[in-house]
C-alpha cells in the first residue's frame, strides 16, 4: 500500500504546470494593477505587452483606466485609452473613469477622458453624472468644463435630484452659483 501512496499520477505534473501558469498570470495582473495606481506606465506598457488584458479589473471592481484616472496618472491613463482601453467601462458600482475623476476634480484627467470619448452625461445605476459629482464636492473648474462640453444641469437622477439640488444638499456655494448662472 505504501508503494501505492508514493506514485504520481500521470495528471499530477500537468496539474503543477497549470498552476504555475496560474500564479504567474495571478502576479502580472496584480502587477498591472499596481503600475495603474501608481501610474507607472512604463511597466504598465510592458505588462500589457505581456498580455495582460485592458479589462482586467481590481478586487473592487476597478479597472487599469479607472485606477490610472482616480489617482491622477495622466501618462498612464493616456497608455491605456491609446491602447484600447474603454472609457466607458464601468466598476462594480456602476461608476465610469469620468465620474471617479469628477468626484476628484481632476480638471486634466476630465479633459483627457472626454476628448477620448467619455460620455458627458453617462450614469451609474444610480442615475448620477459627472456634473452631479463635481457639483457635490464644489469642483467649480469640473462643472464648467463639464457645461461647456454638453452637461445637462436640468438631469436628474434616480431619486430626483439635479446637480444644482445636490450642490444645495452637500453646501457646495460655488457649483451651485455656476449652475445657477
Amino acid at each position: 500500500m505504501r508503494a501505492a501512496e508514493n506514485q504520481v499520477s500521470p495528471e499530477e505534473p500537468a496539474r503543477h504546470a497549470e498552476d504555475a501558469v496560474e500564479q504567474e498570470a495571478l502576479r502580472l495582473v496584480r502587477g498591472a494593477l499596481d503600475a495603474a495606481r501608481r501610474g507607472d506606465a512604463g511597466t504598465l506598457g510592458a505588462l500589457l505587452d505581456r498580455g495582460v488584458p485592458l479589462e482586467v479589473r481590481s478586487e473592487k471592481g476597478d479597472s487599469l483606466l479607472m485606477l490610472a484616472a482616480y489617482h491622477g496618472h495622466l501618462d498612464a491613463a493616456r497608455l491605456l485609452l491609446e491602447r484600447g482601453a474603454d472609457v466607458e467601462f464601468a466598476n462594480l458600482r456602476g461608476q465610469t473613469p469620468l465620474q471617479g475623476v469628477a468626484f476628484k476634480g481632476d480638471l486634466s484627467m476630465a479633459t483627457l477622458l472626454v476628448d477620448h470619448g467619455a460620455a458627458v452625461d453617462g450614469t451609474g445605476p444610480d442615475g448620477k453624472t459627472a456634473l452631479m459629482f463635481a457639483a457635490m464636492f464644489d469642483r467649480v473648474e469640473l462643472v464648467a468644463f463639464l457645461l461647456a462640453r454638453g452637461a445637462d444641469p436640468a438631469r436628474a437622477d434616480a431619486s430626483g435630484a439635479t446637480a444644482v439640488r445636490l450642490a444645495q444638499a452637500m453646501g457646495a456655494p460655488r457649483a451651485l452659483a455656476l449652475l445657477q448662472g
